[in-house]
């Protein structure tokens, strides 16, 4: 009797070994457990998923997408990210949120997009699409990451940072994102075609309404 429990308890110690070993591995995640390394002249890291690189003609983008699970990301930096996402936010982009990973203080956004006929992601059909966007402003550089999900209801996408979206391919991908400090980093006035000056006037308006004064908008038409 005495042998046969020695024995029991012996499976149940290599039972809770194994048990152990998968958590630690990984092994039990199996719908992200392919990981993608990027790198990139501004920045590196992995996406959760195989996802394929996009030709681009651009030093500071690149464009990656994980067709299996129809997500596409951009990346990309200019001189100051945070006025562009204040552009964006009176586009009707929500957010942010904050969250920070090695060092890097990341607001995140959302929206949705009606996808174009050119459009690069893997699209079937008219719906909307879902959009994380992760910005990132350093010193003299700003980062940011267009997450773009194809189908908005398979992702169960929310305007909140903890659906399944964000869990699944937003947190992992920001938890292994370097940093890299370019030269020569595009400016942001030259991606709208106008001079700094002009630019600035654009963002002055802007700002005054966001704080409400929306008469503003018509002095500047």
């Amino acid at each position: 009797m005495e042998r046969k429990n020695m024995i029991i308890i012996g499976v149940i110690v290599v039972i809770i070994a194994i048990i152990g070993i998968v958590f630690a591995t990984g092994a039990l995640n199996n719908k992200n457990q392919i990981s993608t390394p990027f790198d990139t002249e501004f920045m590196s890291g992995a996406f959760a998923g195989n996802a394929e690189k996009a030709n681009t003609n651009e030093s500071y983008v690149a464009s990656f997408t994980d067709n299996e699970h129809n997500v596409t990301y951009n990346l990309t930096t200019v001189d100051n990210s945070s006025a562009l996402m204040e552009i964006y936010q009176l586009q009707g982009v929500k957010g942010p949120e904050h969250r920070s990973f090695n060092g890097n203080n990341w607001n995140i956004y959302f929206g949705e997009a009606v996808p174009s006929v050119n459009n690069t992601t893997n699209v079937t059909s008219n719906e909307s699409m879902g959009i994380v966007i992760c910005e990132c402003q350093k010193e003299s550089q700003g980062y940011i990451i267009h997450i773009i999900f194809a189908d908005l209801k398979k992702v169960n996408f929310t305007l909140n940072t903890f659906g399944d979206s964000y869990v699944n391919f937003v947190e992992p991908l920001l938890k292994t994102v370097n940093l890299k400090q370019s030269s020569n980093v595009p400016a942001l006035h030259d991606q709208y075609g106008m001079s700094q000056a002009d630019f600035q006037k654009q963002m002055d308006m802007v700002h005054q309404i966001k704080a409400g004064n929306y008469s503003a908008l018509q002095q500047g038409t």
